[in-house]
């Protein structure tokens, strides 16, 4: 891997700008079992984890959207917007 996580986290935070458009918190950690980054999103009581191939972050640190990755984040912010609309 030729970057750490804080890096990942930079770029995550530049290519899904609903991320700090909507004040999620982001936590990453590597997973040697799983060859895989665990991605973790929460917004208020709303969480999210998911998992990014060792491949899709390479291809991320490139600027290659990982389109499961961002229809994730998509269905997340809509869920608890849902919820938040639910509430108002």
């Amino acid at each position: 891997m030729g970057f750490t996580k804080e890096e990942l986290a930079v770029k995550l935070r530049e290519m899904y700008k609903e991320i700090d458009d909507h004040n999620m918190d982001l936590a990453l950690d590597f997973n040697d079992e799983k060859n895989a980054w665990v991605i973790g999103l929460t917004k208020g009581k709303h969480e999210l984890t998911t998992h990014l191939e060792k491949q899709d972050a390479d291809d991320c640190m490139n600027g290659i959207k990982c389109v499961y990755l961002g229809v994730q984040i998509g269905q997340f912010v809509q869920h608890f917007e849902e919820d938040e609309a639910k509430l108002g």
